[in-house]
């Protein structure tokens, strides 16, 4: 521990406990001045697109055992994606959060060690989204389950899973970048070890997740589902190594070499590309996103079988999911540039957004592909070839709907909660048609493919119109 951080023991804790509310507090301060007084109202409408999604699920056949299989899966995914603070790399904190998250890019101006203000910007993320998402995603399923004859307890047992598997993504993605700035290859062979357990069926994930404590309360597999969590949430700052700054790097004829490749003539999606692959991470966190997404989805769609009489279809539900998921992918490709910036040059705005979907399209689609070509050693190709056309359709919608509803700041103005309805609900209108099509396989294959395939063609459709409205709107928008 450096000198600026050696605080005697006794005071270590105190000051861990003022970071820990200041950083609370700093958050809320953001988002309610960003977004007014209506951002109180986020937690009500998370609840409320809880308590449908899980209606639409059960009406359609689905258990609530299944449907709580479901939340932790998702929860854990979002907390993958929560926890890439550190997966953007070392470079994250200045670079992302340093205009934004004062505190935790204080230790320059602070007596604050890195770990320090990490460690604690986690436990604030684990406390601030646990209260602003999952307690109303609790909600919102109570209020179907205990109609369908759950228990109280049920509830906040689920509830206090979920805020697990949370923990679980954060800690996981955060021990991952911790280690990667160690070394990349001791990354690689913990993925490729923990996959290999998994496929093999020598490492159970679900008893080794929060998931297992919901399925059989006891203090054993507390113990076990809990303890991966909280070691991951500690090793992951520990592990961590921010730098101040890096030396600078060249790399000659690269763009134009790009440029030429893509045949990219205003050069948006060569800088946009390039910004990627010189980040932290590079395009390789595009690729690890798509395959938890994938391994996610892969864990539920077998967990509903299991529990159900169903047997959905993969190649739906991973195409949609994955389609979904390319929201992260365009989070990346829009983190290093704002739209008035754009405005200072002789260049539209539609022509920005062109160039910004032929970067989101050449990373997410083939990261996406490699997994569904990877399934062919258990699937069928049918089920493959499905999934490898929901997949590039439900992305193009994906873009084409952010794009348009949040412009070049989609982390920012998703917290501002009338946005956030109605980038729900553009979702939910292509993703519960999908959704109930894979759990209709079992019934009727023909019809569920065709369904699919017409669902994601026609959102294909609009969300090449959206695209093509997103410039000239957001340019009204900034005049």
């Amino acid at each position: 521990m450096s000198g600026a951080d050696s605080a005697t023991p006794n005071r270590r804790g105190g000051l861990s406990t003022r970071l820990l509310v200041r950083m609370i507090r700093e958050e809320w301060r953001l988002q309610a001045e960003l977004f007014g007084d209506r951002f109180a109202a986020f937690p009500l409408v998370v609840a409320l697109f809880a308590a449908l999604g899980v209606w639409l699920l059960t009406v359609a056949g689905t258990s609530i055992e299944a449907v709580a299989a479901g939340l932790h899966g998702l929860v854990f995914f979002f907390g993958l994606q929560v926890g890439t603070i550190g997966l953007v790399g070392r470079d994250a904190l200045r670079d992302v959060l340093g205009d934004v998250t004062l505190l935790v890019f204080s230790a320059r101006t602070l007596p604050v060690t890195w770990r320090r203000l990490l460690g604690v910007f986690v436990v604030k993320d684990l406390l601030y989204y646990s209260g602003l998402f999952l307690v109303p995603m609790a909600v919102g399923y109570a209020a179907v389950a205990l109609s369908a004859g759950q228990s109280p307890g049920s509830v906040a047992l689920l509830w206090l899973t979920t805020t697990g598997a949370f923990a679980l993504g954060v800690g996981t993605s955060l021990t991952l970048t911790g280690v990667g700035t160690r070394s990349r290859a001791a990354v690689l062979a913990l993925v490729l070890a923990v996959a290999a357990g998994i496929l093999t069926g020598r490492l159970d994930a679900v008893a080794f997740s929060p998931y297992g404590f919901y399925l059989d309360p006891s203090l054993r597999s507390a113990a076990l589902g809990f303890g991966p969590a909280a070691a991951l949430a500690a090793a992951g700052p520990l592990a961590f190594q921010p730098v101040e700054s890096g030396g600078a790097r060249s790399a000659p004829q690269r763009y134009e070499r790009v440029r030429s490749a893509i045949r990219d003539g205003d050069g948006v999606a060569t800088r946009t590309l390039l910004e990627v692959a010189r980040s932290s991470g590079s395009v390789w966190k595009v690729l690890f996103s798509m395959g938890v997404l994938f391994g996610v989805t892969v864990l539920l769609v077998r967990e509903v079988a299991r529990a159900t009489t169903l047997a959905p279809s993969y190649g739906i539900a991973v195409g949609t999911l994955l389609g979904l998921g390319a929201f992260t992918t365009y989070s990346w490709v829009t983190q290093f540039d704002t739209a008035e910036e754009y405005l200072r040059l002789p260049l539209s705005l539609s022509t920005a957004f062109a160039g910004k979907r032929t970067a989101f399209l050449a990373l997410s689609v083939p990261a996406g592909l490699v997994y569904l070509l990877g399934s062919l050693v258990w699937l069928s190709p049918t089920q493959v070839a499905v999934g490898a056309v929901v997949f590039p359709l439900v992305a193009v919608y994906v873009f084409g709907v952010t794009a348009y509803v949040t412009g070049f700041a989609p982390n920012e103005l998703l917290f501002d909660t009338p946005l956030f309805v109605a980038f729900g609900a553009a979702l939910a209108a292509v993703a519960v048609p999908l959704v109930v099509a894979a759990l209709a396989y079992t019934e009727a294959p023909a019809l569920a493919v065709g369904v699919s395939a017409g669902v994601s063609l026609v959102a294909a459709a609009v969300g090449v119109a959206l695209s093509e409205r997103a410039g000239p709107r957001w340019q009204r928008k900034l005049r």
